[in-house]
């Protein structure tokens, strides 16, 4: 750490390990799968109290409301819980934004719901790097950078809804995000430490196809069967594969007995495309391959969705940005490169409202969203330091500055 000064190792002497894990392990303890509404209110009750050691006002924010196609085609309004937002300093000139998120990819009913550890570094656990354990630590590298008597001012959003594309936040995330100098997002690191540099937008749709149902032995002629118009536009989506376009159709829902001509099938499918140039092309030809199923199988179509985590592009600002962290981390002896990543967070939705972001400032750890998830825990108070770090510099050096 020779690239220290003095302030800067006072600074961050007091951040331990200790307290950040104690956090980690309270938190993971707690169920907080996305549609748990139940679990996220306790989720955000516990996290509103802790992040209250800052000098700030913290505020839950009621979600916006969001509908989703249902297994027979409607349109459903899909609960959510609400989302932690803490400003400190508001009147400050130069402000930022830290994000993170409250839920996870396991639902009550999931199997892995408790911590144990598999060495004496290694926690396995529910959420612990995906991501509990990143936001222990963006707090205690919050509580370590007010220690140095700041100037700059952050809010501080921690959403709801981010494993299943923050739709609910999408808006707040947009209105906080305005006008910030830069953007840290506590997703967990890319295996190794490093950073994720540029990511492909996303976007989720559901394509309800309406056909007529008949008998399959008497009249077949005169159904108009949806599975099989599905099926086609299926086919037709996952030929739209191309680089920089990846397409996914993931599910069909609906059908009838064997007997029957389906008169109603339900396509859901991914997209994302690495350019906005690449998802306006990718939705006109989404448009006419809906046209062309339609007439062919004399059926009616309803596409549903669109791209909502728009592609993250590196700008000159995200340079400087990740210049100002990889330096802070190399001082602190936590060597990081940066690297593009098929994955998609709201740090695609920050830069998408023109402000640099880093969005892997989270903990190590790896297997996300699977049983096996797991969080190395000499990485909590590591990474709480350089938060603490980059934005003690930040404030100093005011490098991002317009």
């Amino acid at each position: 750490m020779a690239g220290l000064t003095g302030a800067e190792q006072e600074l961050l002497a007091p951040v331990a390990r200790a307290p950040i894990l104690a956090h980690t392990l309270d938190w993971a303890a707690i169920n907080s799968g996305t549609a748990h509404v139940e679990g996220l209110a306790a989720m955000a009750a516990r996290l509103a109290d802790a992040f209250a050691i800052l000098p700030g006002d913290v505020r839950l924010v009621d979600p916006a409301p969001v509908e989703k196609v249902d297994a027979q085609g409607r349109l459903r309004e899909v609960v959510h819980g609400r989302h932690l937002v803490v400003s400190v300093r508001p009147q400050a000139e130069r402000r930022v934004i830290l994000t993170g998120h409250m839920d996870t990819v396991y639902p009550r009913e999931h199997p892995f719901q408790t911590c144990d550890w598999l060495d004496d570094n290694t926690l396995h656990g529910p959420g612990t790097a995906d991501m509990k354990g990143g936001l222990a630590l963006m707090l205690a590298g919050l509580a370590a950078f007010e220690r140095s008597g700041p100037t700059l001012g952050y809010d501080v959003l921690v959403n709801s809804d981010e494993e299943t594309g923050s739709l609910s936040s999408a808006a707040l995330i947009a209105g906080l995000a305005k006008d910030k100098l830069a953007a840290l997002t506590y997703e967990p690191a890319l295996p190794g430490g490093q950073m994720a540099r540029a990511r492909p937008g996303s976007g989720n749709y559901a394509v309800v196809v309406q056909g007529r149902s008949a008998h399959a032995g008497r009249n077949p002629e005169d159904g108009r069967n949806a599975v099989v118009a599905a099926g086609d536009l299926a086919l037709r989506l996952a030929a739209m594969r191309r680089p920089g376009l990846s397409v996914n159709p993931a599910r069909i829902e609906g059908g009838a007995p064997n007997n029957t001509v389906p008169d109603l099938a339900i396509l859901h499918f991914n997209m994302r495309p690495a350019t906005p140039e690449l998802a306006a092309e990718a939705q006109t030809l989404i448009d006419a391959m809906v046209a062309e199923v339609t007439a062919i199988h004399d059926v009616h179509v309803h596409l549903h969705g669109h791209v909502s985590r728009p592609p993250k592009a590196i700008a000159a600002g995200t340079e400087a940005l990740y210049g100002l962290v990889s330096k802070a981390a190399a001082d602190l002896g936590q060597p990081m490169s940066w690297k593009d990543t098929g994955g998609v967070c709201d740090g695609n939705n920050i830069a998408a409202c023109g402000v640099p972001v880093l969005d892997t400032m989270g903990a190590l750890g790896g297997a996300i969203h699977s049983p096996d998830e797991f969080l190395l825990a000499d990485s909590l108070d590591a990474r709480a330091r350089l938060t603490a770090l980059v934005l003690h510099r930040l404030d100093r050096t005011g490098v991002l500055a317009a």
